[in-house]
C-alpha cells in the first residue's frame, strides 16, 4: 500500500515542482463573491453572477440551507449570507425561487422567523463578543435588504472602530479590539461604510471618525497584495469589496483589484473555495510523508529552490509581523504563520541540502518563531500578544510543531540562539502541560470534527502533539514522556470498535484522523492498536479507490469549514510509513 499511496502523490506533483492540493468549493464564500461582484458592476459580471447563484442553487441541503463545504450541515452563517446572495434572483428562475424558499424555512425553523431582530440575535449567539464574522454577516444582510429598508437597518449594524486602526499598530493588542488581528481591512472598510449609512450616535465621536477617514483608508489600500486578494480570501476580500463600493468608493484601486481577485477565482462549476490554496502547508506535508528515496535529486533541488523562495522578506503589511517567517501559499495575499514556518524549516532538513543559503534562511525562520512566543509560553498563529478572541490564542499543536523545528535546528546554530531555543522549548512545554485536557487530549483550533459535540477535534489536536514531542532531543525525557504518555492514552480510549478514529469519542471513523492516530502511536510500540489502526486504512483505501474522499475537518478564519483533497492521501501515507516501520 506504501508504494501505490507514494505512486499516487508523486503523480500529484505540479509541473513547477511542488504541490498545490485543492480546497473544496464555499458555499458561503461564492455567496459572498457573487454579492460583491454584483455590487461593483452587475451587468459586467452577470455571467459570474448567474453561475454562481446556479452552483448555490443546486448545492442546497436536504434540510433547505447550506454549510461551508458541500460535506457540511447547515449553519446559520452561510444560510444568511446565501439568502443575502439570493436577494439579486429573477423571481422568475424556479430553481432560485425554491432555494430562497428553503432558505427562509431553514431560517424560520432554525432562528425563529426572517425578522431582523431574531437573525441579529442568532448571529450574536454563534459568535459571542468575537464580531470579526458577526458584523460582515449583517452589513450584506443590511446591502440586500435582509434587515429591512435602510436607514434605519443600519442602526441594527454594530459600528466597528475603525479610527483605531490610525494608531501605532504596537498598540492593537492593548486595544483589546473585537476582531482578529487578521481581520483588520474589514474592521476598517465594514466599520466606514456602517459610518457613512448610519448618521446616528454622538456628535463627537462621529467628528473624530471622520477626521481618520483618509488615513483609514489609505490602509485599507495599502494592506490589499498585488492581486487584489486579501490572505487570498474570497469572503475577506468580497466584503471589503461591498463595503467600499457602498461607502462610495466604488471606482478606487481597492475595489478595482479586488473585483479582479474575485473574478479570476471562480471555478468551473461557477463555484469559489474559501481561499485559493495551500502550496506552502501540503508541499512541506507532503515531503514528509514521502519516502526520501522516492524523491529524485532533481526533485529535491527544486523543492528547495521553491520552498527558499516563499520566506517573506518584509515585514507582513497586514499583521505587521517581522521578516522571516513562511505562509500557507506561494501568492501574494498570504501571511506568515507559525505553522507553516516550523513546516518548512523541517522539510528543508529532510530534503537533506542544508548549505549556508539554508541555514540563512532557517536562523531567519527561527528569528522569527522565536519572536512570536506569548507569554503563557505558547505559540500563536500570526500575531504576539492578540488573546483575547479565539483564533489569536496559542494553540498547543502550533507550539508543539514550533518545538520540534527549532528542536531539530538546535545543533546548526550558533550558541545564542540556542539559548533562546532552550528558553522557548521549556516555556513551550509548560504551555503544553496546562493546555492538556483531563482525560490527556490536546484541542487544535484550526482543525475540527463536524460529529463531536462541541465540534472540536480533540484526535487531530492529540495525534499532532504527540508526533512533534517524540522527535525532541533537547528537552528533559520526563516531562515530555508523561505529557506523550496521557496523550496516548487518550488516543487508546478513542479508538473506534472498527480500529479507525474519528475526530473524538462517537465520531465515525475517517481517513485523516485514523492516518494520524497511526501515526502518532506507532513509535510508542502500540502494535495491536496500530495493526487494528492499518487494517482499517487499508481497506478504507481499496474500496474507495483512485480518489480517497476528503473529510472537512479543516477550520478557515471564524469557523468556517473546509476540506482540502490531498489531506487524505498525505496523511494515509505518513501512517503507512510510520506503522510499517513497526511491523
Amino acid at each position: 500500500m506504501r508504494d501505490r499511496l507514494t505512486n499516487r502523490l508523486l503523480a500529484e506533483m505540479n509541473a513547477a515542482g511542488h504541490w498545490e492540493g485543492e480546497l473544496s468549493s464555499s458555499a458561503l464564500a461564492t455567496a459572498v463573491a457573487v454579492f460583491a461582484l454584483s455590487r461593483v458592476d452587475r451587468q459586467r459580471y452577470g455571467s459570474l453572477i448567474v453561475r454562481g447563484l446556479n452552483w448555490l442553487a443546486a448545492h442546497v441541503n436536504d434540510d433547505g440551507g447550506w454549510g461551508d463545504s458541500p460535506e457540511s450541515p447547515s449553519n446559520i452563517t452561510t444560510v444568511l449570507l446565501c439568502w443575502a446572495a439570493f436577494s439579486l434572483s429573477d423571481e422568475s428562475n424556479s430553481d432560485w425561487s425554491s432555494a430562497i424558499q428553503g432558505a427562509e424555512t431553514w431560517l424560520e425553523r432554525t432562528a425563529g422567523s426572517t425578522e431582523s431582530g431574531d437573525i441579529i440575535e442568532a448571529v450574536i449567539e454563534r459568535y459571542s463578543n468575537d464580531r470579526t464574522f458577526a458584523v460582515p454577516i449583517l452589513m450584506m444582510c443590511a446591502l440586500s435588504g435582509r434587515l429591512g429598508d435602510e436607514p434605519g437597518c443600519w442602526k441594527l449594524v454594530p459600528q466597528l472602530p475603525f479610527e483605531l486602526s490610525i494608531l501605532p499598530h504596537r498598540l492593537f493588542k492593548a486595544l483589546r479590539l473585537t476582531v482578529v488581528s487578521y481581520a483588520l481591512p474589514a474592521l476598517i472598510a465594514i466599520g466606514y461604510v456602517r459610518y457613512k449609512r448610519c448618521a446616528y450616535g454622538n456628535c463627537f465621536v462621529r467628528w473624530i471618525r471622520g477626521l481618520c477617514v483618509q488615513r483609514a483608508l489609505k490602509i485599507v489600500d495599502g494592506m490589499q497584495p498585488e492581486n487584489g486578494g486579501y490572505e487570498e480570501a474570497v469572503p475577506l476580500t468580497g466584503f471589503v469589496v461591498m463595503s467600499m463600493v457602498a461607502s462610495g468608493q466604488k471606482d478606487g484601486d481597492v475595489v478595482r483589484r479586488g473585483a479582479d481577485f474575485l473574478s479570476d477565482s471562480i471555478r468551473d462549476d461557477g463555484s469559489w473555495p474559501i481561499d485559493t490554496n495551500l502550496a506552502t502547508w501540503v508541499t512541506t506535508l507532503s515531503i514528509k510523508a514521502l519516502p526520501t528515496e522516492s524523491l529524485t535529486q532533481e526533485q529535491k533541488h527544486r523543492l528547495r529552490e521553491w520552498l527558499l523562495g516563499q520566506q517573506h522578506n518584509h515585514q507582513h503589511p497586514l499583521t505587521y509581523g517581522a521578516a522571516g517567517g513562511w505562509s500557507w501559499t506561494d501568492l501574494p495575499g498570504g501571511m506568515p504563520d507559525a505553522d507553516d514556518t516550523p513546516g518548512v524549516l523541517l522539510a528543508l532538513k529532510r530534503l537533506g541540502l542544508v548549505d549556508d543559503e539554508v541555514k540563512s534562511a532557517a536562523c531567519r525562520g527561527i528569528d522569527w518563531l522565536l519572536d512570536l512566543q506569548n507569554s503563557d509560553g505558547g505559540t500563536p498563529t500570526f500575531s504576539k500578544g492578540w488573546g483575547k478572541l479565539p483564533f489569536d490564542r496559542s494553540c498547543p499543536d502550533v507550539t508543539a510543531h514550533t518545538l520540534w523545528a527549532l528542536d531539530e535546528w538546535y545543533d546548526d546554530l550558533p550558541q545564542q540562539i540556542q539559548k533562546r531555543i532552550l528558553q522557548n522549548l521549556i516555556k513551550g512545554l509548560g504551555f503544553l502541560a496546562d493546555s492538556q485536557c483531563d482525560n490527556g487530549s490536546w484541542v487544535p483550533l484550526w482543525f475540527g470534527c463536524q460529529e463531536t459535540q462541541d465540534q472540536e477535534n480533540p484526535v487531530y489536536g492529540t495525534a499532532r502533539v504527540i508526533e512533534y514531542l517524540q522527535m525532541l532531543k533537547h528537552v528533559e525525557n520526563q516531562k515530555v514522556e508523561d505529557l506523550i504518555l496521557k496523550g496516548t492514552q487518550y488516543l487508546l480510549s478513542a479508538q473506534n470498535e472498527d480500529g479507525g478514529w474519528g475526530g473524538g469519542l462517537g465520531a465515525g471513523s475517517a481517513i485523516e484522523e485514523t492516518a494520524l492516530a497511526i501515526t502518532a502511536l506507532a513509535a510508542g510500540g502500540a502494535e495491536g492498536v496500530v495493526g487494528r489502526g492499518l487494517e482499517w486504512l487499508s481497506k478504507k483505501i481499496d474500496m474507495e479507490g483512485a480518489e480517497l474522499p476528503a473529510g472537512p475537518i479543516g477550520l478557515y478564519f471564524a469557523k468556517l469549514w473546509y476540506s482540502e483533497r490531498l489531506y487524505p492521501l498525505i496523511f494515509a501515507l505518513m501512517a503507512c510509513g510510520r506503522g510499517t516501520e513497526r511491523r
